[in-house]
């Protein structure tokens, strides 16, 4: 049971994991798997099962995605991002702005408050 909705765990395929992010599409699966294999976690991705407040006779079902999570129930996205646990490919901490693949390269020589919104 998580201790608060930034913490969640849930089985997957048979595994205990810690969710890192749910309804993920098919391109952000593949930068979360890369990114965090590449930082030593295990990596499981299975589809999202369908909401359970929608009436199937009413809408057609949307396309959920996929939910991705880590074999290391310890892990939290939150926390690794701030506490600067995560690398890139080149080595540098992995900053919220490149995480949310907001910018193509991870800068943490500005911190991410004062970090202006490119439009």
């Amino acid at each position: 049971m998580a201790i608060n909705k930034n913490h969640e765990f849930e089985d997957l395929e048979g595994i205990k994991c810690a969710v890192v992010e749910r309804n993920v599409k098919a391109g952000r699966v593949t930068f979360l798997r890369e990114l965090l294999e590449l930082n030593g976690y295990s990596v499981i991705v299975v589809p999202s099962p369908p909401p359970k407040n929608v009436d199937p006779a009413s809408e057609p079902a949307p396309d959920t995605g996929n939910t991705v999570g880590v074999t290391d129930v310890t892990f939290n996205a939150t926390n690794a991002i701030f506490g600067r646990l995560l690398k890139t490919k080149k080595g540098t901490v992995v900053t919220r702005a490149y995480w949310l693949q907001e910018e193509a390269d991870s800068d943490d020589t500005v911190p991410y408050y004062d970090r202006k919104k490119v439009s």
